[in-house]
């Protein structure tokens, strides 16, 4: 049985997403989002680190949703549900941890019957990057596909609005079988992860700097071939860089010989080289006023965790 809430405000629908797993989530516990781990995701349902507060971004993709669906109704000639905007959030009673909040619902088939046989869900995206139909990031299709699924709907799109300037649409049909696959993930994380305070795997150096910010003194791990075969390409790779380097800047040298005084280097009227000097400016410096007024600084002293520096030896 699905349950359709509507909060009282935004920070109410924030507050409720804690509650359960959402469609932006998703693509995290399966390992498709570029932006998300599945232990990142973990610790910030377990309240490990702070929340994410909403940047300007986030905020500005909120607002531009209006923008987005309106786009989408031109296109598509289908009726975008105005009740169907604002911060609301759909449930499954039986599983109340799988929830979605729909950007806006439509119509459609304005000729047809209104009924939920005759809703689908729009989902409205701002980028930068370029997206074609062909070429939808996966964690978006992921996104929509767990709406429709907990939604119980069968048709859905997701619209896209380009730096401003270029907007596409793709319309999707409901996949059962994807969808499955999902919930049995989704489900598995919640009851392993969350409600049964397993950690999951780390899987990549961001999450080792989150669990293991700091090293343990005298801590010491033997490896075995595989990571010596890796150490072994990773000083060939270093070692060709810095031959790399060197070349670079003996070739750089003698372009600059070539320019004396000269702001640049033309060829057949191409500027193929600049080297200007920068314009003068002040720093505040540090290290004298420090010595000078030790105790004048003091109150201004913030203390910053210090970084795990990676050398190969």
């Amino acid at each position: 049985m699905k349950v359709v809430i509507k909060t009282k405000d935004r920070k109410d629908w924030l507050k409720s997403r804690e509650n359960g797993i959402g469609s932006s989530e998703v693509s995290s516990i399966l390992g498709i989002n570029p932006y998300e781990t599945p232990y990142q995701l973990w610790r910030k349902k377990k309240n490990l680190d702070p929340s994410t507060q909403e940047n300007f971004a986030m905020i500005a993709g909120h607002y531009l949703e209006d923008a987005v669906s309106k786009f989408y109704s031109d296109a598509s000639k289908r009726e975008i549900i105005q009740s169907s905007k604002g911060d609301w959030i759909i449930f499954d009673k039986d599983k109340p941890f799988f929830r979605v909040s729909p950007d806006r619902t439509f119509w459609i088939d304005s000729n047809v019957k209104k009924n939920i046989d005759n809703k689908g869900i729009l989902e409205c995206k701002t980028t930068q990057r370029q997206i074609t139909e062909d070429d939808i990031p996966l964690y978006w299709f992921a996104q929509l596909q767990y709406q429709l699924g907990v939604a119980g709907m069968n048709f859905g799109a997701l619209a896209w609005l380009i730096s401003g300037r270029d907007f596409g649409y793709k319309d999707l049909l409901f996949d059962k079988d994807f969808f499955e696959y999902m919930s049995e993930k989704v489900e598995q994380f919640w009851v392993d992860y969350i409600q049964g305070d397993k950690e999951p795997e780390l899987t990549n150096v961001s999450d080792v700097l989150q669990k293991y910010h700091n090293h343990t003194d005298g801590k010491i791990i033997e490896v075995g071939e595989d990571t010596l075969e890796i150490y072994s390409k990773l000083k060939e790779v270093k070692s060709e860089i810095e031959r790399l380097e060197e070349i670079k800047d003996e070739y750089e040298s003698r372009i600059k010989m070539c320019m004396f005084d000269a702001e640049a280097l033309v060829y057949c009227g191409k500027t193929i080289a600049t080297w200007k000097t920068n314009k003068d400016s002040f720093k505040f410096n540090y290290k004298k006023f420090e010595k000078e007024n030790p105790e004048l600084i003091k109150p201004y002293l913030e203390e910053y965790k210090g970084n795990r520096r990676f050398i190969l030896k």
